[in-house]
Formats: structure tokens, C-alpha cells, sequence
């Protein structure tokens, strides 16, 4: 059984469709197709339901996905130790990150510096949502991933501790409320919200903080962008409780136009942690991750 065959299957696994499979592992559709046809010769057994859309796999195909993940990353451990011997990092990294504000985290340079360090090493980024980045870890189909673990990280992951900042809320400047020093929660609550979409970690968080304090609240916008929330506020179209990192990154009349308030009585914390599986079941690729972005923490904690 060769390798490419395992890996070409679980690309398209993942993936749910011939064409971006194929893009992933840079091969033609037909290369993906002819590897695909000679696993399932190999194994006796079709893997894919034929025909479906997205592609789907058959009972067969669902009992080898697992197997094919460890042998995959077993198999790349294996190159590893070499490598080590060596004094080199090689193979894949696949990180899942939300956009970070670099006045918060400066992932991006730091992304940067490890890619530099490591030129033997191939890194992807993904985006999503922080539930579905953690899953995708502990499914095996990321490395390792920048998340908020508002609940904890599941069994068999651990999270690195990156950086943390407390909700604020954005207001029109002429907003009646715009000239307060602090909001509680209850003024908030009176005001019409725009609000992010319900699988993001900080919607969970402000959710939860009204709740605690047995209070509901009118939302009229939920949406998927941060720049989008603050220019809906500018607006005029409701209240938001906003990470401050992120107004950094919106245009001079945006920001002018906008208050950031500090709430009264609660803190509501935005968390950010590397999240990635605990001990050796952890990629060579996210352990060593793991330890630059410790190094980099520690110096930015040094100047500060």
C-alpha cells in the first residue's frame, strides 16, 4: 500500500470534492482519480460513493479514514526522526488560525520568522470558526490551530496560552451613551446590538455574560466580520461588543466616527490559545511551532 494512495484518500476525504483534492495534493484530477481506483483495487473495496456531490464515502471508506490519518502522520514522524538527526524540520505544518489583529498577536510575522527558520517545511493556513478549527485538530486534519478554548480544549489537546483582551463597547459618536466613561450591562442591553455570528467564541462569551446577569437583548445584525460589526455600528445601526486590537485595522474615518467604552461590572475576555494534541501525538511541525511561539511571547513579555 503506498503512501501517495493513503494520502490522495484522505485529501479527498476531507476535502469532498475531485477538484480541490487534486489542487491540494498539486496533482490532475485524473492523477487523483487513477490514485484513488488503485487503492480500492489494493483493498478490494470502493471507498467513494460514486456519483455523489459532494463525494461521499461508503462504510469502507469511513472504517480506513482513521487508519489512514495515523499511518499518514506515523509515516511523516518516522522522516522526522531523520530530519532531527540532521538539525532540520520537514514536511507539512497545517495551522488554523482566526484573523488576529497583530497589535493583539503578531501571528502573522511570527508565521513569517518560523517559515524562514524552517525552509524545508510546507505550511498552510486555514480559517474558520474556533469550534470547527478545534475539532479539525483533534480529528487529525490540522496540526495544531489559534483559537479562543472558551470551554476548555478536549481531551488529548492542550492549549498554549497566547493573549487575552477584555470586550469593549463600540458606539456611533453620536451616540447618546458615547460620552459615558463605562457601560454596564444593563445600558447595553437597552440598545439595539450587532452582534458576530453564533459559532463564534465571542458571541458564546457575550451570550453568556447577559445570561448570568438575567438580562436579554435586542439583536437586529449578526454577521462574520469584524470590520463589517464596526461598520454597522458607525452606522447607527446598534451597539457592539468589540475586541479594541481589531479598530486598529479599520480606515482613520471609520475610527473617528466610533467610541470604544469599557463595561462596568463585568469582563467580558476574548482568549487566545494554541491549541494542538498533547505529548507525541502532536506533528513534529506543531511541537516545534509550539515552542517559537512560546520564545516570541516570552521576549514580547521581556521588552514590555
Amino acid at each position: 500500500m503506498e503512501l501517495r494512495h493513503l494520502r490522495h484518500f484522505v485529501a479527498l476525504a476531507e476535502e469532498g470534492s475531485f477538484t480541490r483534492a487534486a489542487a491540494r495534493e498539486l496533482i490532475v484530477q485524473s492523477g487523483l482519480s487513477t490514485s484513488v481506483r488503485a487503492l480500492e483495487k489494493e483493498l478490494g473495496a470502493l471507498l467513494f460513493v460514486r456519483g455523489s456531490r459532494p463525494v461521499r464515502l461508503t462504510a469502507e471508506g469511513q472504517a480506513l479514514l482513521p487508519a489512514a490519518r495515523r499511518t499518514l502522520k506515523a509515516a511523516a514522524a518516522a522522516s522526522q526522526t531523520v530530519q532531527d538527526v540532521r538539525g532540520l524540520l520537514s514536511g507539512h505544518l497545517r495551522i488554523g488560525t482566526y484573523p488576529v489583529s497583530p497589535r493583539l498577536l503578531p501571528l502573522p510575522a511570527w508565521l513569517a520568522g518560523f517559515a524562514r527558520a524552517h525552509p524545508g517545511l510546507e505550511i498552510t493556513v486555514r480559517q474558520t470558526d474556533g469550534p470547527a478549527m478545534t475539532q479539525m485538530v483533534a480529528d487529525s486534519r490540522l496540526d495544531c490551530a489559534v483559537v479562543d478554548p472558551i470551554a476548555g480544549p478536549p481531551d488529548g489537546l492542550y492549549a498554549l496560552p497566547l493573549a487575552s483582551e477584555s470586550l469593549m463597547a463600540a458606539l456611533p459618536a453620536g451616540h447618546p451613551l458615547a460620552e459615558e466613561t463605562s457601560l454596564t450591562l444593563h445600558q447595553v442591553a437597552q440598545e439595539p446590538s450587532v452582534e458576530t455570528d453564533l459559532a463564534w467564541t465571542t458571541r458564546t462569551r457575550t451570550d453568556a455574560a447577559f445570561a448570568a446577569a438575567g438580562m436579554t437583548r435586542r439583536i437586529v445584525c449578526e454577521v462574520a466580520d469584524w470590520r463589517l460589526v464596526l461598520d454597522l455600528v458607525r452606522a447607527g445601526l446598534g451597539i457592539g461588543l468589540v475586541p479594541p486590537s481589531h479598530v486598529d485595522s479599520i480606515d482613520e474615518q471609520t475610527r473617528n466616527n466610533l467610541r470604544l467604552i469599557p463595561l462596568a461590572g463585568v469582563d467580558i475576555k476574548r482568549e487566545l490559545a494554541l491549541v494542538l494534541p498533547v505529548d507525541q501525538s502532536a506533528s513534529p511541525a506543531a511541537k516545534r511551532f509550539s515552542s517559537y511561539l512560546s520564545q516570541r511571547i516570552r521576549e514580547s513579555d521581556a521588552e514590555a
